[in-house]
This record gives C-alpha cells, structure tokens and sequence, in this order.
C-alpha cells in the first residue's frame, strides 16, 4: 500500500473516531463538523472530502465504533475455544470481560445515541446490529456448541444458550449503570458475572 494511501485511510479512520467522540459528547444535533475536524485533528474540508456531510459522518461512525467494539467482544471470547479444566472459572473470565466491554464509555454512548436518533436515522439499528448483539450470539453459540460436543454442557440449542448467557449477563445492566450514567465498579461487575455463570451452569450442567 502506497503512502498517501495509507495517509488517507489514517485520515478516515481519525475523522470517523473523532466523529463518535463528539456525537457522544453533544449528540447529533449540537454536535458541529467544525467540532469534529478539530477533534480528529484536520481540517473542516477534509473532513467533507472524505465523508460529505454531518448525516454520514453519524452512520460511517456509528458503523465503525460497532465494528471496534464487536472486535473487543470476540477478542473476549476467545477462552472458552480452550477452556482448560475449569469451566466455571473460564467463563467467570469471559463473563467478567463482557461485562467491563458493555459497561465501556463507549459502548454507552453507543447505545444512546442509537436510542436516541433511531426516530432519524432507523437504518442505524441494522447497521449496529450487524456488528452487535447478532454476531456475538453467533459467535458465542459456536464456542457453546463445541461445549456440547465435548460434554461440558448439556446438550440443548446452543443458540438459545448463547442468548441466555448474555441476558443474564446484561440484563440488568441498564437499570444499574442508569442508562449508563453511573459507572459500576470492579467489584459490582465481577458479582454480577459469578453469579450469571453459577446461574447458567445450574441450568446448563450436564446431568450427572
């Protein structure tokens, strides 16, 4: 790849992650392309000859912070392809990291302004979901089919599983992070997440 096509990707990627870190801070309505520019450190043109306007700059950023946060998220499950002896304690650490990832300033506001500019921009909730909830399931059911496989878990529907897991894991989080405006602390998070897993391992032991 030649340097100044390097040079405008880095350019993109800049504008984009300066983008979500304004309409995060301002929402969509106050936020300002000027603002943006001087976030991503460029200048105002440049930021209309790589996305053209405030409407696109909100979907491409969106699009992108989903897409780095679904690379945290199966970067997390990555344990459970080689659980080792222990299984409570591997999905006590996948749990927990799941946790601090939904918690994340980012994730946060992600999840705001999808909520919030859903009205205006209902395209949002695919482009997220593509990247979101959906793929991690997916992937998640992988890693608790092959459990199955293997005897580690009862034999069930490991899409099913996969969901169950996860509501366990998030299903409260929104009413104890206040919609993501009260930090939860380390402590809170791995209480949560033990007794997620001690929860889903009583309905998904195998028998016996």
């Amino acid at each position: 790849m030649t340097a100044p096509v390097r040079g405008r990707i880095d350019k993109r990627q800049a504008i984009l992650e300066g983008a979500f870190t304004v309409f995060a801070r301002r929402g969509y309505d106050q936020a300002g392309v000027q603002e943006i520019a001087d976030e991503a450190g460029v200048a105002k043109p440049t930021v209309y000859n790589h996305l053209h306007d405030k409407a696109t700059l909100f979907r491409h950023a969106m699009e992108t912070e989903s897409q780095v946060a679904l690379g945290k998220r199966l970067a997390a499950l990555e344990p459970l392809l080689e659980p080792g002896d222990d299984l409570r304690a591997t999905l006590r650490t996948v749990a927990l990291e799941l946790l601090r990832l939904h918690c994340d300033d980012r994730a946060c506001a992600l999840r705001r302004l999808l909520h919030s500019e859903i009205a205006r921009f209902p395209e949002t909730l695919d482009i997220v979901s593509a990247s979101g909830p959906h793929r991690i399931n997916e992937a998640l059911a992988d890693r608790m089919a092959r459990l199955m496989l293997s005897g580690r878990l009862r034999s069930a529907d490991p899409d099913l599983a996969a969901e169950q897991f996860m509501a366990l894991l998030t299903g409260s989080m929104e009413a104890r992070s206040r919609m993501g405006t009260r930090t939860i602390g380390e402590d809170e998070l791995r209480s949560v997440a033990h007794a997620s897993v001690d929860t889903f391992l009583r309905a998904s032991a195998p028998a016996g």
